[in-house]
């Protein structure tokens, strides 16, 4: 029994292993944090909800230092990073991100925990995360149980955003707002940080390395199984034919010049702007030198405090649509 636990079905490192009885070996991303009633530097409480105790489903909630009591605050529904297939919304990756966002936006935010793959493939962690966005939004009616929401949240100002998987779920998300409707809230934004989006052919500049489009295929599919390939919308927006019913009318797409996911990115950007039938705003931001996600591995450098600058900008941004 022992050699058989140590046979491998894939190896998906650095993110993670998975061994043919089951069993997955998570490399990154392991690490947790407890929140805090107000972090030493910006002054942001954070705690711990249950969704879905069923599921499992679970979210870190973020409130920034009330400035004035009736003000009524954006909400702002994130989505970690990760593959898929690693990393939690409690993670110290994301703390100083989340405490330094929501304290310059002026927002709450909902980190949502989704179940991950490879134990719970695609499309669990769309439905979770649909289902922790109708969380949040069921409080605008004053039913809800959590205080922060149903008090403080103004819910004519929903955001989704996401870091790399988690921006391909936020972009998901919108999506299904588009076809489904926000009951008891409107989705103002959307914002796509290192988004991972994949395509089968190479587009412009994008890498053709044979090992770095299968590794990146492989990631895919062993999060989503039952996909039907890269040019599955879910991976390939740009193939959506629900595309120009995003439901929001205002984009902000981040990137990051040395990241391979950098094209896809440019493409979303440039294919929703043409996009007929959507007639929103759409930006980029580029940020020159660094790597994918960098601003959540050096939260203090210059060029993350411009990013969260300029994201904290879109949020509080009104749109002219």
């Amino acid at each position: 029994m022992e050699s058989n636990n140590l046979e491998i079905e894939y190896d998906l490192s650095p993110l993670c292993i998975v061994y043919k009885d089951g069993k997955v070996e998570r490399l990154i991303g392991t690490e947790i944090v407890p929140p805090s009633a107000a972090d030493s530097e910006t002054g942001v409480g954070s705690k711990d909800v249950v969704i879905e105790p069923d599921t499992g489903v679970s979210a870190r909630l973020y409130k920034p230092k009330p400035t004035n009591s009736d003000q009524k605050l954006p909400v702002l529904v994130y989505f970690h990073g990760g593959a898929f297939l690693v990393q939690t919304a409690f993670s110290p990756t994301y703390q100083p991100f989340l405490n330094s966002l929501a304290s310059q936006a002026n927002v709450i935010i909902v980190s949502v925990e989704y179940r991950r793959a490879p134990e719970h493939p695609l499309p669990v962690g769309y439905d979770d995360s649909w289902a922790a966005v109708k969380w949040v939004v069921s409080h605008s009616g004053g039913d809800g149980e959590e205080d922060w929401l149903g008090d403080c949240a103004d819910f004519g100002r929903v955001f989704f955003a996401g870091d790399s998987s988690g921006a391909n779920i936020a972009h998901n998300m919108a999506i299904r707002v588009g076809s489904d409707g926000l009951d008891g809230g409107k989705l103002a934004g959307l914002v796509l940080m290192h988004p991972f989006f994949w395509g089968k052919d190479p587009t412009g500049d994008e890498t053709t390395d044979v090992g770095v489009r299968e590794y990146l295929e492989k990631v895919w599919l062993s999060a989503c199984p039952t996909s039907t390939g890269l040019d599955d919308p879910w991976i390939n927006p740009v193939m959506d034919p629900k595309w120009s019913g995003m439901g929001c009318a205002k984009v902000l797409v981040v990137v990051a010049e040395g990241d391979v996911l950098k094209h896809r990115g440019w493409l979303y950007y440039e294919e929703l702007g043409k996009s007929t039938g959507w007639g929103g705003e759409v930006e980029i931001m580029e940020t020159e030198g660094e790597e994918h996600v960098f601003y959540l591995e050096k939260p203090h450098c210059d060029k993350a405090k411009d990013l969260v600058k300029r994201v904290a900008t879109f949020l509080k941004s009104e749109s002219s649509i």
